[in-house]
């Protein structure tokens, strides 16, 4: 961090004339091992250094990227962003009055117990290739990984109002998976950590298990082989917070994203079945449904002290009792649409300017165990971890496959069925939620890849739930 404020000040003593500017300096290293099939794969390391530079000058907002972080790189990239600003204020679409002014100061580290460095490289690899030996269970298993992926963001936002964030960001990302076949029948489970992403450092490798769950990951696709279909019909369907996690994140938290709404993604990834006048009125779902927008959660994936353009990060209600009450729309969007938002105006990286993302999406806990909601079921389906998603370009009707299925009888867990899959319409399938799990059954999780904007930005999304309960779903199988 010291490096990043040496070039901050640099850039200080000679910004270009204007209303208000941003310097945003990003450093990020990743490193990511794997062994498949016993063998291991080539380690992938990634390091990146470079600013962005955001200028407010004469009603136009400007951009500059640059990776060259000398005096006179930095001089370059903010001329750079202040023509833009001037080609901005002609042909824009708002004026850049509206852009958010920033003096926050502030400071954020993730939790790490155990630092990646304090295990070596060779020790990593005999642990993933335990992995390894502890999936390979059977002739049937056809393709199996172990992975461990660290990821580490150091960010400073300095302006010319005299705001100064300082955030480090860090993940340790374990995984496993094991892919079955016998004769045209395939089936694949992941497990180890695979979908459980969280801040942390390596003590994340024993919070999720990873050598532990071996076993049951291979032992899981294998009976899979031989379970029947998921049968085609409209029956309850349980969801676990693996899938849940998806759930949220395509037809809760994507339909909500304001620039979305107010059309700014309509030519990439689509508009919203949602309308700046449904907010404050608009049932999305059950009573049950409370989502939280918390950047407060210890070690989610986007717990953090403000966004990227410097606005404080806090807990806000986007839908209380089911009722919808705020989109997911950082201070840009909130002034050009008059509605409330959240500090959710992020970006991928140091050549990205931010937009609207999701951060930490979450659906507060009900009452009660995972038992307690499959008692309430007289003929149902438990779905666990996605497979494959589909949704249309207004984030309304979707479909959704999983890798594991139970069927529910009578108040109780029955047998596995494979492909099992359900699809409805989020207008109308988050009102059916008729149970959600108690605090004990709350999971944190998250999604590394999520992406949006043009040119692409892929990041990470943190999501928490508890299993949830909907009635009178349609559900359905991969066929014979």
């Amino acid at each position: 961090m010291e490096q990043l404020s040496e070039f901050a000040d640099r850039f200080a003593s000679q910004a270009p004339a204007c209303e208000y500017w941003t310097l945003r300096l990003v450093e990020e290293e990743s490193d990511h091992l794997e062994v498949r099939q016993g063998v291991v794969e080539p380690s992938v390391l990634d390091s990146s250094l470079g600013a962005m530079v955001t200028v407010v000058r004469g009603g136009g907002i400007g951009y500059g990227a640059t990776s060259d972080l000398s005096a006179a790189g930095l001089r370059a990239a903010g001329e750079r962003a202040a023509d833009w600003a001037l080609a901005h204020a002609r042909l824009g679409l708002f004026d850049a009055g509206l852009y958010p002014r920033a003096s926050t100061r502030a400071d954020y580290r993730s939790t790490i117990l155990e630092s990646w460095k304090a295990m070596a490289v060779a020790d990593k690899l005999a642990l993933l290739q335990a992995a390894n030996t502890a999936l390979a269970i059977d002739e049937r298993i056809v393709d199996w990984s172990a992975w461990l992926t660290r990821h580490r963001v150091s960010q400073l936002l300095v302006s010319s109002d005299g705001a100064r964030v300082s955030q480090v960001f860090e993940s340790v990302h374990p995984g496993l998976f094991a892919v079955a076949n016998a004769g045209s029948q395939t089936q694949r489970r992941q497990g180890g950590g695979a979908d459980w992403a969280q801040q942390g450092g390596l003590e994340r490798i024993a919070a999720v298990h990873l050598l532990d769950d071996a076993p049951r990951v291979a032992e899981e696709a294998i009976a899979l082989l031989d379970a029947p279909e998921c049968p085609e019909d409209t029956r309850d369907l349980i969801l676990l917070p693996s899938q849940m996690v998806l759930q949220i994140h395509e037809s809760i938290g994507h339909p909500l994203e304001l620039d979305r709404i107010l059309g700014d993604e309509r030519n990439y990834a689509g508009t919203s079945f949602v309308t700046p006048g449904m907010f404050g009125r608009y049932r999305y779902g059950s009573e049950l449904l409370d989502i939280t927008f918390d950047p407060t959660v210890p070690g989610e994936l986007v717990s953090m002290v403000a966004d990227d353009v410097g606005t404080p990060a806090q807990r806000e209600y986007l839908i209380r009792r089911g009722i919808l009450e705020r989109p997911l729309g950082g201070p840009l969007s909130q002034a050009r649409a008059g509605l409330p938002g959240t500090a959710n105006t992020r970006a991928s990286g140091w050549d990205r300017p931010p937009i609207d993302r999701m951060g930490n999406l979450n659906l507060e806990s009900g009452e009660g165990s995972l038992d307690d909601l499959i008692a309430r079921v007289e003929r149902g389906v438990l779905m666990d971890t996605n497979r494959s998603w589909s949704i249309d370009d207004s984030r309304n009707k979707f479909q959704f496959g999983c890798e594991l299925g139970r069927l529910i009888e009578d108040g109780e867990l029955k047998g596995l069925v494979r492909n099992p899959g359900y699809r409805g319409i989020s207008a109308e399938f988050w009102r059916r939620l008729d149970g959600v799990g108690g605090p004990e059954t709350l999971e944190i999780r998250g999604v590394t890849n999520c992406g949006k904007g043009e040119p692409n930005q892929a990041v990470s999304v943190g999501h928490a739930s508890p299993p949830c309960l909907f009635r009178d779903v349609a559900v359905f199988g991969g066929g014979e």
